[in-house]
């Protein structure tokens, strides 16, 4: 191991130029007042300066207005029915408002009929289009 290697590893991976800088000053014991040089960049500091790449950014026109992205939940059955019997909640939120809808359901077969009705009602009611649904992947709506 080279004399400055040591050095830079001993002083928590300092620079070359403030390692140079107290050796000048007389300002760490034992350290040589040579001029110490940097060769290469030690596997440590390399790591360190590393970046981690960045996701790209959304495209621009998403969520953009209202009803822009509806997110759609179907939860159940659940162990305690609701006042009504329901097991069944299906959830709905606005991706740009972050409002929520909730409806309780006695089984999950009323969900498609259920979510024609909102389509149409939110849609007039707003005055706006649903352009986007977004759903888990989960088997409850088909």
């Amino acid at each position: 191991i080279k004399k400055g290697d040591q050095w830079h590893r001993r002083l928590s991976h300092l620079n070359f130029g403030a390692i140079n800088n107290l050796a000048r000053h007389g300002l760490v014991r034992g350290l040589p007042k040579l001029k110490l040089e940097k060769d290469h960049l030690c596997s440590a500091c390399a790591m360190g300066k590393s970046k981690k790449h960045s996701h790209k950014p959304k495209s621009e026109d998403t969520n953009q207005e209202k009803l822009y992205l509806l997110n759609m939940d179907l939860c159940g059955p659940m162990r305690v029915a609701s006042v009504n019997g329901k097991k069944y909640t299906l959830v709905i939120m606005d991706d740009y408002s972050r409002f929520t809808w909730v409806k309780f359901l006695a089984s999950n077969d009323e969900a498609p009929n259920f979510i024609i009705k909102f389509l149409k009602m939110i849609q007039v009611r707003l005055n706006a289009t649903v352009r986007n649904i977004r759903i888990d992947n989960g088997t409850e709506f088909f």
